[in-house]
């Protein structure tokens, strides 16, 4: 059984996906980008202020399903510059609990309302 997840404190969907799915005991939660859920404008900026809008939205829906960031056991990090890396991971490392989940991180060619990060997520439900 697939339910859909969403959240006050995240984006919602722009497109034909849910924000999150929870099937099971699994969360899968889509790329996340720096957008301001309360305004629905994107946090501009440099990459530290975009990591930390996007890991807040994974937040708001990791909380939504019932569920917290030392839940997460697979991220996928998308960013549109990998010299600015170093300043993603000092920011995503304040979010994330020991001992920190799997992560691929990858540079792309263009996001989403050309942003500088994409984050998603999966994490085991307690």
């Amino acid at each position: 059984m697939r339910t859909a997840i969403t959240a006050p404190g995240a984006p919602a969907a722009i497109g034909p996906y849910s924000p999150a799915i929870r099937a099971g005991h699994l969360l899968f939660i889509s790329g996340q980008i720096p957008v301001d859920p309360a305004t629905g404008t994107l946090v501009t900026g440099d990459i530290t202020a975009q990591t930390e809008q996007a890991m807040r939205n994974v937040g708001a829906l990791l909380k939504a399903a019932g569920a917290g960031f030392e839940h997460v056991v697979r991220t996928t990090v998308f960013l549109a510059d990998l010299g600015e890396f170093a300043a993603m991971n000092a920011a995503y490392a304040r979010f994330v609990v020991d001992p920190p989940p799997a992560r691929a991180t990858v540079q792309v060619a263009r996001l989403p309302r050309d942003v500088k990060i994409e984050i998603d997520a999966i994490a085991v439900l307690p």
